[in-house]
């Protein structure tokens, strides 16, 4: 795949970057292997430079909802509100949440995500003094710092903070984690069954290169769409249909039943 999807919020377009080559001769560990067969698959990039408040509305509006819903909320939110001399973060601060809640509305949870906005718009304008400042601390900042610092805005979870440092910061080792990585790692045994969500990216980050995870990321949850859905993975219809079939150790799925459940539950 020469290029990523559109529909893919996390990456594409709006992921920025660039597409690079990835040496996956030496990985020593089977996630490293993994991602490098996921490159081979679809596409090695490396990513930074985005605008680190318009990518944390970007991932905020995706909370809870698929990228077909959330993009097109992104695209009004910011044809409504991004001037192309202003703040952004200013203009969200002083939106009325009735009207940013229906400019968002296909997003779904709207008026949520709307109050969100809002309050992290005012946080940003407050601590840092707009979006620029925020972007440079987000750039240049310690990660952990950052992470942190991100983490203690209310709405603002790991796997957001993750992508902002990922998408934005260009920070390499980070690997958000989203409800198809969560499910795909744990499925194919590259994290514990009943890991959470920071247990599985504890895991891909000390065993994945830091300069593949940012594609690892990405190109993972594309397999998550293509072959390891939740309900029906490829597998079911045999070894041949799952290019990374020899990688994996299907817990929780049965080839013979064709059943499948949470990988927790399979534990």
């Amino acid at each position: 795949m020469d290029d990523e999807p559109a529909e893919n919020i996390s990456g594409g377009d709006a992921g920025g970057g660039r597409f690079t080559a990835f040496d996956g001769e030496d990985a020593d560990t089977r996630a490293a292997a993994v991602v490098a067969e996921l490159g081979d698959l679809y596409w090695e990039k490396t990513y930074g430079g985005r605008d680190a408040f318009e990518c944390l509305v970007r991932t905020v509006l995706s909370q809870n909802t698929s990228d077909v819903a959330s993009q097109p909320a992104h695209d009004a939110l910011m044809e409504r509100y991004d001037a192309p001399d202003g703040d952004l973060a200013e203009a969200l601060a002083d939106a009325h949440r009735d009207e940013l809640a229906e400019t968002i509305s296909s997003a779904g949870l709207y008026n949520q995500k709307s109050e969100t906005l809002i309050r992290l718009a005012d946080r940003i304008c407050g601590e840092y003094g707009g979006e620029d400042a925020f972007d440079a601390f987000v750039a240049e900042g310690d990660p952990e710092e950052v992470r942190g610092a991100l983490l203690h805005m209310k709405g603002v979870g790991p796997k957001t903070a993750d992508c902002v440092l990922l998408f934005a910061g260009g920070r390499g080792g980070v690997f958000p984690v989203d409800t198809h990585v969560h499910r795909i790692a744990r499925r194919m045994g590259l994290a514990p069954p009943d890991a959470d969500h920071e247990a599985v990216r504890e895991a891909l980050e000390a065993d994945v290169p830091a300069e593949a995870c940012g594609f690892g990321h990405t190109a993972m949850i594309q397999f998550g769409r293509d072959y390891c859905t939740a309900r029906k993975p490829a597998c079911l219809d045999g070894p041949e249909a799952c290019p990374l079939y020899d990688y994996c150790d299907r817990v929780g799925v049965d080839e013979l039943a064709e059943s499948v459940v949470d990988p927790a539950d399979a534990a």
